[in-house]
């Protein structure tokens, strides 16, 4: 026994071989005589007793108990401990378990609303990629697969555009119906209303000669009404500025009827000359305001634009092309020919009901959003428009083309008919000659469009501009009145398109809250330019005879292919 004794210690510290690395484990410290209430003798005697101790606490998968070994609870709480300790930090096998688990919740798309759209909640945000499938056994709902990265989450989900957000608001197909029919009525109501533009503009080219004839002046003189037309013109372009952001759009339309219909009254009992001049400032003035509401309307809107703008000028042309088959009738009366006028006052009657009754006064951005169509806001509040319009070279680069081009426009329309009655020896109905011309600019407005589209609009304009200079040049050197009368009708087939390719492209380079009052600034200078080249035109003729219209025409056309050549391209503009 005491040779055991002396070769007896007392035990180290319990470790597990497993659990070397784990430093928080704390062991037990034994007292140096007995080990958990047994004396140290014992143990050391029993060695059966002892090899028992230090396997069961070495093994940490043997499935016997402290308790039955009747050790003290404080050991076998202890080893317990440590086995809980081995289990947590040992590693585990590479399993599914040991990634974590991703859970991604559905995306439901507008789609998937259907008719439930209406209860949606503001805040949920919708994608277009959420991938529909059905599931089977059910009775046809959808189920909606998630789609968004992991990397988002579903509530900061990116939205695509205004289709797919939730901000927008929900149209239904009879909403659409209404917003499509709104739209139809206002385009034609401005159409009509630029139909008695053309209208007027029609009318002057047959009424020239019988106006000389019964006042008695040179082409000089008569080419004053001209001038006075360009005074209305301007004073026009830069009161529409004020009167659009005082009274909207639709009064100011309503205004510049009443104003034409002030000019036709003086015009129709066939006063003095003077009072004619006055009432050539009222028609200026009058197709100014018209004029800039109908382009501008028509160019702020964001679907088909470009085709609405080539019927609208389209429109122009028609009633061009009536006009002179009318005041070609009248204008062969010496007594009655300031009747016609009378028919004009009566049209712009109806117009001013029409514009009333559609858009009931209402300003621009009203009128749009009737229609479905988001406008612009256009900026009101301390600003000066005058001086950022002026303040745009491309404004004047613009309105330098539209003065050229009306000027021809209507210097052919106007005094081509003077020139086949005195070169070609015409007859009376020579006036129809006006109607071709205006037929042409009618047609070319609307059946051109698809080369427009086909080639582009700037490449479309100048093939315009150099087919039309080759055709007038036949109206100069061809001494046929036949030949005359078709060539004259393909020019304006030629020129039509030009003037709505003009508008169309200022909407590419012109801020889209000033499109409006630049609209207004470029049509007025372009009828000034329907005052200005006609002027000169008769001054010219006054010199050197009415053989000077053809040269002074075709130098214009080729003034236009330079102005355009140095217009800016399309780009992308503020709105």
């Amino acid at each position: 026994m005491s040779s055991h004794l002396t070769h007896t210690v007392p035990l180290p510290p319990i470790r597990n071989h497993d659990d070397a690395s784990s430093s928080d484990v704390q062991q037990p410290q034994l007292e140096p005589k007995t080990r958990g209430g047994i004396p140290l003798s014992r143990l050391a005697g029993d060695k059966n007793l002892l090899r028992v101790l230090n396997e069961s606490a070495l093994d940490p998968a043997e499935s016997a108990s402290a308790s039955s070994l009747d050790l003290p609870a404080l050991l076998t709480s202890e080893r317990m401990r440590r086995r809980s300790d081995i289990s947590r930090v040992r590693p585990l096998e590479p399993s599914l378990a040991a990634a974590p688990e991703a859970i991604e919740l559905p995306v439901i798309t507008a789609r998937a609303l259907g008719a439930s759209s209406a209860v949606r909640d503001p805040g949920i945000t919708f994608r277009e990629d959420a991938i529909i499938v059905s599931t089977k056994g059910s009775s046809g709902d959808p189920e909606v697969a998630p789609s968004f990265p992991s990397s988002l989450a579903p509530s900061i989900l990116a939205t695509d555009g205004d289709e797919t957000s939730s901000t927008a608001p929900a149209i239904s197909a009879v909403q659409k119906a209404v917003h499509k029919r709104k739209s139809l009525t206002h385009f034609l109501a401005l159409c009509f209303c630029v139909f008695c533009m053309g209208w007027n503009d029609g009318t002057t080219g047959p009424m020239l000669p019988r106006i000389q004839e019964h006042y008695h002046v040179g082409f000089a003189v008569v080419s004053l009404l001209f001038v006075f037309n360009t005074i209305g013109f301007i004073s026009g372009a830069f009161a529409n500025i004020y009167l659009t952001d005082k009274f909207g759009m639709g009064k100011v339309l309503v205004a510049g009827s009443m104003f034409q219909i002030a000019a036709y009254a003086m015009l129709s009992p066939a006063g003095p000359f003077p009072l004619m001049c006055t009432a050539f400032v009222f028609i200026g003035f009058g197709l100014s305001l018209q004029n800039a509401h109908c382009n501008g309307f028509v160019a702020s809107l964001k679907r088909h634009a470009h085709t609405k703008m080539g019927f609208l000028h389209g429109s122009y042309g028609l009633g061009a092309l009536v006009s002179p088959l009318a005041a070609t009738q009248f204008a062969k009366s010496s007594t009655h020919w300031s009747f016609h006028y009378i028919i004009s006052a009566a049209l712009y009657c109806l117009n001013m009901a029409i514009l009333w009754t559609v858009f009931r006064g209402r300003p621009q951005q009203e009128v749009l959003e009737e229609e479905g169509e988001s406008g612009t806001v256009e900026q009101t509040a301390d600003t000066n428009k005058f001086k950022q319009v002026l303040g745009l070279k491309e404004v004047h680069v613009l309105s330098a083309f539209s003065l050229i081009y009306v000027g021809v426009e209507v210097t052919m329309g106007g005094w081509s008919v003077t020139y086949i009655l005195e070169r070609r020896h015409g007859s009376s109905s020579s006036g129809y000659i006006a109607s071709g011309f205006f037929g042409g600019l009618m047609l070319g407005r609307i059946l051109l469009l698809w080369l427009n589209k086909k080639i582009g609009e700037r490449l479309a304009l100048f093939l315009y501009a150099l087919l039309a200079i080759f055709v007038e040049v036949t109206v100069w050197v061809v001494p046929s009145l036949i030949e005359n009368a078709i060539a004259v009708s393909f020019v304006g087939l030629l020129l039509g398109p030009m003037y709505p390719i003009l508008m169309n492209h200022s909407t590419t380079i012109l801020p889209r809250w000033l499109l409006t009052a630049c609209m207004g600034y470029i049509a007025a200078v372009g009828l000034a330019g329907s005052a200005i080249l006609p002027f000169l035109t008769g001054l010219l003729a006054s010199k050197f005879g009415i053989a000077s219209l053809q040269p002074f025409v075709v130098s214009m056309m080729s003034t236009l292919i330079v102005i355009w050549a140095i217009i800016p391209r399309a780009r992308l503009v503020p709105t």
